[in-house]
């Protein structure tokens, strides 16, 4: 299944993280995320967010790394916290962009320490034992690196949005989230065409 190069930001090192096996970074991944999602108060995302900056720095992450995933969630980011402020204040707004920062860094920090291939071998290793039932390990795995490669397209995406409503001066949300959606969705349906030009999915 794993092909020699795969979209990420893996970077080689022996760290903790780099070491630990991964069932376990996944899963602490997965908890993570779950436990951001479901608490909620701004204390606790301040306090999930520097957590995750702990983690990169245990990992070893590049800033560079860092600071790209962060400047390109934090343009979404931004969007919904004053939509969030619009709705219900300050805080809830802040706590949102926090949020959205948090979970953003530990999935960095994840596929910055664990290479995208080790990823998905272990994914199909699990689900393997499910073939019998009618799951199909590869194409779920294939599901799992489509949704690796849409966040970066999708980050740049809007960046260029962004950048072109700018070129033209105009300021306003809708001037950004209109074309913004339109060209996210025509590149889901371009995916998935080119998928089943290659008789790849239903």
């Amino acid at each position: 299944m794993s092909s020699p190069v795969l979209v990420g930001v893996y970077q080689p090192g022996d760290s903790v993280l780099h070491r630990l096996p991964v069932g376990v970074k996944l899963s602490g991944l997965a908890l993570l995320s779950l436990t951001i999602v479901l608490v909620r108060s701004m204390p606790a995302s301040l306090a999930f967010f520097a957590l995750t900056l702990s983690l990169a720095a245990l990992g070893r992450v590049s800033v560079a790394t860092l600071a790209r995933a962060g400047r390109g969630v934090l343009l979404v980011a931004v969007v919904v916290g004053a939509f969030q402020w619009w709705l219900t204040g300050y805080e809830k707004a802040i706590e949102t962009l926090v949020d959205l920062l948090a979970l953003a860094l530990a999935a960095v920090v994840l596929s910055a320490t664990t290479p995208i291939n080790a990823m998905l071998d272990a994914i199909i290793r699990w689900l393997t034992p499910f073939r019998r039932v009618g799951v199909d390990p590869d194409r779920v795995a294939l599901t799992f690196t489509l949704a690796i490669q849409a966040l970066p397209g999708t980050i740049a995406l809007a960046q260029e949005t962004r950048d072109a409503a700018r070129a033209r001066g105009v300021r306003s949300p809708r001037a950004f989230l209109s074309p913004f959606v339109i060209r996210v969705v025509a590149r889901a349906h371009e995916t998935g065409a080119a998928l089943q030009a290659r008789g790849i999915g239903d």
